[in-house]
This record gives structure tokens, C-alpha cells and sequence, in this order.
């Protein structure tokens, strides 16, 4: 499915295809922003899974000559406060060549454009704290910071 061009790109809903990609960029998001390093066979099944059940969300990809070189995860969470869905954008990793050249930019939109036949209400995502360049871009596409803090077990 063909979603949106821009200059050069193509974004599109990803599929089985970007598997192996997706698990990769995966592994180099989580290592650059938090020195993490994933567990392999893990993560190829958690990435599988979304790819399998669109029930769980989906990711969006940019290629430019028909390589991979942008992507991130949408997911959802039921308000029942608004009787509606938000989605939630996760995974974001754009190869470090492909970087300012607008493609979240060009995501992000394309997120939004998806949801207006959707039951949304909004957008969320979760940022290092110490990730000032991530949150500058965010802030430029409109959103705010929540006055939500985040807390996990």
C-alpha cells in the first residue's frame, strides 16, 4: 500500500517483507538512545507479531530506491474518558544519512492522515528526557509535552 511520496521517498504501511529491517533499526534505536542491546529472537518475534496481528498496530516505513531507510510503530490505547482510541508512536528510527530531511516529519503526517477514518483522539509518544533534538522536532509538529509522568514495573 502506497501512502504518501515525498521528494524522493516513498512511505507505506510496512509489511512481512521489512521484517529483518525493522528488527534492525529496532536494535540500533534501542542501543543509540539508551545503550540498550535487545535480545534478537525476542524482538524478531515482537516485531512479527505486530507485522501478523493488525489488531496490535502498525508500522509505517519510508524508502527511498526501494531500501528502507525510516520507520515507526503506531499502537493504541482505549480512552474511556473520550470513548475513543489514541495512538501511541513508538520504534522511530531514520537511518543517520536520511536524517533532516523531514521524513518523521513526513511520517508523523502520514500517521495523522491515517486516523481521520479512525475513532482518534489524539497522538502520544514517550521521549528520553535527555533527547533535546527528538523533543525540538516534536514540539515543531505541534505537540506538547504531557503533564503525565511516565511509570513502569
Amino acid at each position: 500500500m502506497r501512502c504518501n511520496e515525498l521528494s524522493g521517498f516513498n512511505l507505506r504501511i510496512a509489511s512481512k517483507v521489512d521484517l529483518l529491517t525493522l528488527v534492525e533499526f529496532n536494535q540500533l534505536m534501542a542501543f543509540e538512545t539508551e545503550q540498550k542491546t535487545l535480545d534478537e529472537a525476542l524482538l524478531t518475534r515482537g516485531v512479527a507479531g505486530l507485522l501478523e496481528d493488525k489488531n496490535k498496530g502498525f508500522y509505517l516505513v519510508a524508502e527511498q530506491d526501494g531500501k528502507v531507510v525510516a520507520s515507526l510503530m503506531v499502537t493504541t490505547e482505549w480512552s474511556d474518558w473520550r470513548n475513543s482510541t489514541f495512538w501511541w508512536i513508538q520504534s522511530v528510527y531514520v537511518v543517520p544519512k536520511s536524517r533532516r530531511k523531514g521524513l518523521y516529519s513526513a511520517l508523523y503526517n502520514q500517521v495523522k492522515e491515517l486516523a481521520k477514518d479512525q475513532s482518534v483522539c489524539g497522538f502520544r509518544l514517550y521521549v528520553e528526557k535527555d533527547n533535546f533534538v527528538a523533543q525540538k522536532t516534536y514540539r515543531s509538529l505541534g505537540m506538547d509535552e504531557s503533564h503525565y509522568l511516565m511509570f513502569e514495573e
